[in-house]
């Protein structure tokens, strides 16, 4: 079984200054849908793993996110697309084991589909979604969009695989499979 593990914010989506509390605020990059539905294509199972703290903080409910996420999953059907899971932690206090740098959304993931995380390719545009990755001996790939320019400059040197965007990196992860 293959599986991708992909950020939301800045990986599938920009980013809001603050946090995206609703629908019609979702906006997927250029290329990032039609990604995911290549990966689909090539038999993975793609999961998207995101914080999002606006729910502790209250300046989001859970009927809005999920309606966020409604938005995604229509978006991504039309192109072809799906996701088959999406695991976020609304926690906004960093010492939350499920909040991103720390491994518990990744570690949950793999224990509902059965799957051991080592080099699974987990893309992410910020430090935490890198570290969350390394602490499951994941591979994690930066994609430059989001926050990820900022990222790549504050990396001590290109110790992982850095994408200008989704569609980059999901084109290293099918070639790197054998896949066209």
């Amino acid at each position: 079984m293959k599986l991708a593990v992909l950020g939301r914010d800045g990986v599938i989506n920009h980013a809001a200054p603050e946090i995206i509390r609703r629908p019609e605020d979702w906006h997927p990059y250029p290329g990032s849908l039609e990604a995911i539905a290549r990966l689909n294509r090539a038999d993975y199972l793609v999961v998207v793993a995101t914080n999002q703290p606006g729910i502790a903080q209250g300046l989001i409910d859970m009927d809005s996110l999920n309606r966020i996420h409604e938005r995604m999953q229509q978006q991504l059907r039309r192109c072809g697309g799906s996701l088959d899971a999406i695991f976020f932690c609304p926690a906004d206090d960093d010492t939350h084991p499920d909040r991103k740098p720390n491994p518990g959304l990744l570690l949950a993931i793999a224990q509902r589909f059965g799957v051991a995380l080592e080099n699974v390719p987990v893309i992410g545009d910020c430090l935490k979604d890198i570290r969350a990755a390394q602490a499951v001996h994941a591979q994690p790939l930066l994609v430059l969009t989001g926050e990820g320019e900022l990222t790549a400059a504050r990396l001590p040197e290109r110790c992982i695989p850095v994408f200008t965007d989704l569609a980059a990196a999901v084109d290293y992860c099918l070639k790197t499979e054998g896949q066209d």
